[in-house]
């Protein structure tokens, strides 16, 4: 069962949202960021450890110090992102320095466009489709450009438990949230679109979307928010509905 292991420091905590995947959250409580919000991070735990967005590089001390309650930082071997954006790979360049056996993990556009050239190490592009062996476990790479936003747009799927590290999708404004939940997290998204939409609103996103529903994920791990646990192809396929109505008011 999934679980928590209390981290070293008070705002941040490591939960346990499926079998060897862990999700680290740091909460930015009202008085920073207009109603609050979340920062998360993933580490999926196996002979060659994988953690997917780094955070900015502000909260870097406190999400090592959650991840040393579950492993030495020094196994890491691999720090995959979505998109190149501050919280998603901000402190990039301090976990390669934390961990000397790991490399940057991207989408070959991001790593031709901006990884590339800012890593200190140089990135493993990935390509559609591509699987990324860690051991006993595989996470398989999909191109989503432009879905939310980014070019360089990817996301990956941790194929034993069927875990979708989705990014930005089902983006929940607030600072206090379960780490899991069988709830609704499609509204209180779409609330959060309504006041900033951050979607690009590409041509391809239902396709994309669609992709990702057929990997048929039985946990959404969402970067800002909650993590979804339950039928994710259906809450992906409802979310590209919505993405095709009119443009939505604040």
């Amino acid at each position: 069962m999934p679980g928590t292991a209390p981290s070293t420091d008070a705002n941040t905590r490591i939960d346990e949202i499926a079998s060897g995947i862990f999700r680290i959250s740091t909460p930015v409580p009202p008085g920073a960021v207009p109603g609050g919000f979340t920062f998360n991070q993933f580490l999926v735990v196996d002979e060659e450890p994988l953690l997917f967005h780094t955070g900015l590089r502000g909260i870097f001390p406190a999400v090592v110090a959650a991840i040393s309650k579950v492993m030495p930082i020094t196994r890491l071997r691999y720090v995959a992102f979505s998109h190149f954006e501050a919280d998603e790979c901000g402190a990039l360049n301090q976990f390669l320095a934390a961990a000397p056996g790991a490399v940057p993990v991207c989408s070959a556009i991001g790593a031709m466009t901006s990884i590339g050239d800012l890593a200190d190490q140089p990135p493993r592009a990935m390509a559609d489709g591509e699987v990324l062996n860690l051991g006993g476990r595989r996470v398989t790479w999909f191109d989503t450009p432009h879905v939310p936003h980014g070019w360089d747009c990817g996301m990956m799927m941790e194929t034993t438990t069927r875990t979708l590290l989705c990014g930005d999708l089902f983006t929940q404004g607030g600072d206090v949230h379960k780490p899991l939940t069988t709830g609704d997290i499609l509204e209180p998204s779409e609330q959060m679109r309504a006041g900033l939409d951050y979607y690009a609103h590409g041509p391809a996103t239902r396709t994309h979307l669609e992709r990702l529903a057929q990997a048929r994920p039985a946990v959404l791990a969402c970067m800002h928010g909650s993590s979804y646990e339950g039928d994710g192809a259906a809450l992906l396929r409802a979310l590209a509905a919505r993405l095709e109505r009119p443009a939505i008011a604040a």
